[in-house]
């Protein structure tokens, strides 16, 4: 029986590891640098507000409905972007493009260097998070920011993580994949089998069966295509 646990094999060779489209630029480390540094403000301004009022359980529970949601709107992210534009689409063109390609070369998205996997949502981070640090000191607003943007912005990370061999990866990652707090191999890998329609949530996954087994994206793709003419790429998996 084959093994539900390996992705599909990469059509071409991967990247090479001096390729400057996978390299980490001191821009990328820079942005990177400063989405977890607004990241780390926010969640203690949570904790220090949380522990002068004595009050823990809002802003925990507000981070937990961070995470959640975190995985839910990666999903509708994911979804979009894959589906929708083009490397002509404007601010979003990049992303577009490396998605697209990643369904051809999955394995080439472990190649690229982590600021240069992240540096596009830390920098969305960091202007999202950057007010609320300075306007707002409410601890139950800044523990679901500091959680639901903070897991966005590490989103591409447990998207690679779940491209990897087990044997690569922490021990950590590991038993966090294997207890469904990050997306696992096994979860994702249903992602990368024509026509690329399913699973798309990736911060946890924990959406992934609520979403396909209501077929809530194929629902938005039918209103889109019956309001707008536009048809999503999964309907032309030639496309990819």
């Amino acid at each position: 029986m084959a093994n539900q646990d390996v992705l599909p094999a990469s059509t071409t060779s991967p990247p090479l590891l001096n390729d400057p489209s996978v390299l980490s630029s001191w821009s990328h480390r820079l942005w990177v640098a400063i989405g977890c540094t607004m990241v780390l403000i926010s969640l203690t301004k949570s904790m220090v507000a949380s522990a002068h009022s004595h009050i823990w359980l809002g802003p925990l529970l507000a981070g937990c409905v961070g995470y959640i949601l975190a995985d839910l709107f990666s999903g509708f992210y994911h979804w979009a972007i894959d589906n929708y534009g083009d490397a002509s689409t404007p601010f979003f063109g990049p992303q577009i493009k490396g998605f697209q390609g990643h369904h051809r070369e999955p394995l080439a998205l472990t190649k690229h260097q982590f600021a240069n996997n992240l540096h596009e949502l830390a920098r969305a981070t960091t202007f999202i998070v950057l007010p609320v640090n300075i306007l707002c000191n409410d601890p139950i607003v800044h523990g679901f920011v500091s959680v639901w943007l903070g897991c966005l912005m590490f989103s591409q990370q447990f998207h690679v993580w779940a491209h990897c061999p087990k044997s690569k990866l922490p021990p950590l990652v590991v038993a966090l994949q294997d207890a469904g707090v990050l997306l696992s191999r096994t979860q994702h890998a249903a992602h990368h089998r024509p026509p690329y329609n399913k699973n798309y949530c990736i911060v946890s996954g924990v959406w992934n069966k609520f979403m396909d087994d209501n077929k809530v994206f194929e629902a938005l793709e039918r209103f889109l295509s019956f309001q707008f003419g536009i048809r999503p790429r999964s309907w032309n998996e030639s496309s990819f």
